[in-house]
């Protein structure tokens, strides 16, 4: 029996249509299109990316910042960001969160909306565990903590992610993409830029000769951090559950691990069959370029002079503003002309922004030039990642959305951070203008492979 993901609103009750098919009829008009914007899936997709992005940079950038600053050596710090692989490694529990009622809650609430809410309360308490620590006097609370903070919130994703997937047909998958992403920057400034912010404001003057360094000023932060998350749990609670599929009866234990850890990768094999090895090199390498330059950014801007004022104003705020213009830009291109098509475009725009920094290299300080580059490069990503999310919901099955789709997102970040592992040395060795070029040629692959999946016709998804 074939499943179509349940639309928003029901005249719109489409079966799913194939990124690479064309339209059966002639493209909605301009001002049909951007109302999708306006549409209640879309609305919570905003507030519920905002909750999804909140507490990244909390156990990654934001707490590099707090441990330097309690004088926490830089050897531990980088050991530290390991953290983050909880994200890179979801797709190991992503089954559990598929399948597994969670009791009492699931029957209450439905079996998307009862994993949203425990996450997020998870994420609250791993939050105020680390507001309520000082890394100084209990570094190794401060890590658990996060560690806990890190897990929930790779927890909350793949829920998140399944509810995106069945909460709206494939033509408004983009648009969803969008409205994620858009909450998904605005609580990466509030995180990034806004735990700052407060953190200063928290501050006292101290005494003549006291350390700089107040504990309490990052509790207060984290603890306005944790509150925050609270934009997600109301969305939650007011959502509607998406139409819950009948899933086929299991015998046994062993059957039942069978169709939560195997079957949800081998459909998509069996859907796909050779053609699944191109997508997933595909999936793997689309970003890479990306994501390893970004990862000498930070190192590139502190060796041109700019200062910390101009790096956050221009690239935490102006521009996560300008991601958040290129993926609206994104899902509205991708409604009109298609995923593949802006996958494409997507691909080239990331690749040759590259270039653009090792031209910025030959400018000196210039803070004009910074905003000009700064604009380009984030208004390629954000073209870019919403065709790219929207690629990514359109290859899973509705029966196993939230194990496949957490598989991809995993996939995609694996070889790229790898590799951004040798940035550094790449660098010292031959220089920023050869790594920024390097890295763009990086993406050349990448065309390759988005031509060749532009001809892959996405089959039907048959529940066993």
């Amino acid at each position: 029996m074939t499943h179509t993901r349940p639309a928003d609103p029901p005249n719109l009750s489409a079966a799913p249509v194939s990124p690479t098919s064309p339209a059966a009829t002639a493209p909605p008009r301009w001002i049909d299109t951007l109302k999708v914007y306006r549409e209640p899936a879309t609305l919570r997709m905003l507030s519920l990316g905002f909750s999804a992005g909140l507490p990244l940079l909390l156990v990654l950038g934001t707490l590099g910042f707090w441990l330097r600053e309690a004088g926490i050596d830089r050897t531990t710090i980088g050991y530290l960001s390991w953290v983050g692989l909880a994200y890179a490694f979801k797709w190991v529990w992503s089954p559990l969160v598929d399948r597994l009622p969670i009791p009492l809650f699931t029957r209450l609430l439905g079996r998307r909306r009862s994993w949203l809410l425990l996450a997020q309360a998870g994420i609250m308490l791993g939050l105020f565990g680390m507001a309520t620590s000082d890394p100084q006097l209990a570094l190794d609370r401060v890590v658990w903590c996060a560690l806990a903070v890190a897990f929930c919130s790779a927890t909350q994703d793949i829920a998140l992610d399944a509810f995106r997937i069945e909460s709206a047909n494939s033509e408004r998958q983009a648009a969803l993409a969008a409205a994620y992403q858009t909450g998904y920057r605005l609580a990466m400034i509030w995180a990034g830029a806004g735990v700052l912010w407060v953190a200063a404001r928290a501050e006292v003057a101290p005494a003549a000769g006291a350390a700089l360094y107040q504990a309490g000023a990052w509790q207060t932060a984290y603890l306005v951090m944790a509150a925050s998350m609270l934009v997600g749990v109301v969305t939650v609670l007011v959502s509607k559950e998406p139409a819950r599929l009948a899933l086929p009866p299991t015998r046994n234990a062993a059957e039942w691990l069978r169709s939560v850890l195997v079957e949800p990768f081998a459909d998509f094999v069996r859907r796909y069959r050779w053609q699944a090895v191109l997508i997933l090199s595909l999936i793997a390498i689309y970003r890479i370029s990306d994501v390893v330059m970004g990862i000498m950014a930070n190192p590139f801007y502190v060796d041109m002079g700019y200062t910390k004022d101009e790096v956050a104003a221009v690239t935490k705020v102006f521009g996560v503003i300008m991601t958040l213009v290129g993926a609206f830009i994104g899902g509205v291109l991708s409604m009109r002309l298609g995923v593949m098509r802006v996958l494409m475009l997507g691909a080239v725009l990331s690749a040759g922004s590259n270039l653009l920094f090792a031209w910025l290299g030959s400018q000196g300080h210039n803070l004009q030039a910074l905003v000009w580059v700064v604009s380009a490069d984030n208004l390629a990503g954000g073209i870019a990642s919403a065709a790219f999310i929207a690629y990514l919901s359109s290859l899973t099955n509705v029966n196993y959305s939230a194990t496949q789709y957490a598989l991809f997102s995993s996939m995609m970040l694996l070889l790229p951070k790898w590799l951004a592992g040798f940035s550094g040395k790449f660098v010292d060795a031959y220089g920023y203008s050869q790594f920024f070029t390097m890295t763009a040629l990086l993406g050349v692959p990448v065309l390759l492979l988005v031509a060749l999946a532009s001809n892959i016709k996405t089959p039907p998804a048959q529940a066993e």
